[in-house]
């Protein structure tokens, strides 16, 4: 029996030469998706609150989207948008984990392009999808954190594509 002891080798510092960057991204999307899913707010009507997982109002609590007027296919779309945020969320903090150690995790920015891509259309669907019945949608703070979710998202998934394969080190 014979054991090859080897150091530990060139570390492949340059396979991912900006990776506190791209670990930024990976945060702020991931940031933005939980935000804009659990604590943003998509539409406003006066004080009322209107978001991917329901309702809310300063006179009634929390509640579901039916009292606006949308159909359950738009209910679907909220609810569609709320789970794809988050699972995107946690895909992109894997990715930034995986960067952090000094990897090139390019199956999870793969996954986290799917991830960005399914959420993003469950949520244009419920954009699309929301009722016109004459109540004064706003748009506000969710819409715009999710657009800014995806494209941090993307940036950073696209950079860790982008970047030169580790060398292996090792005796073959």
């Amino acid at each position: 029996m014979a054991i090859a002891i080897v150091g530990p080798g060139d570390q492949n510092a340059r396979a991912l030469k900006h990776r506190w960057p791209v670990i930024a991204l990976a945060l702020a999307s991931a940031s933005a998706f939980a935000l804009s899913v659990q604590a943003g707010r998509w539409w406003s009507i006066g004080d009322v609150e209107i978001g991917p997982f329901g309702s809310r109002s300063p006179f009634g609590g929390a509640g579901d989207l039916s009292w606006a007027g949308g159909s359950a296919r738009w209910e679907r779309f909220g609810i569609a948008t709320w789970a794809g945020g988050l699972i995107a969320m946690v895909v992109r903090v894997v990715l930034a984990g995986a960067v952090a150690a000094n990897r090139v995790p390019r199956l999870a920015a793969k996954t986290a392009l799917v991830a960005i891509a399914t959420a993003g259309l469950a949520a244009v669907g419920f954009i699309v999808a929301r009722p016109d019945n004459g109540l004064p949608f706003s748009i506000d703070r969710g819409v715009i954190l999710f657009a800014a979710a995806v494209v941090t998202g993307v940036i950073g998934a696209v950079s860790v594509l982008r970047s030169p394969p580790r060398a292996t080190t090792g005796s073959g």
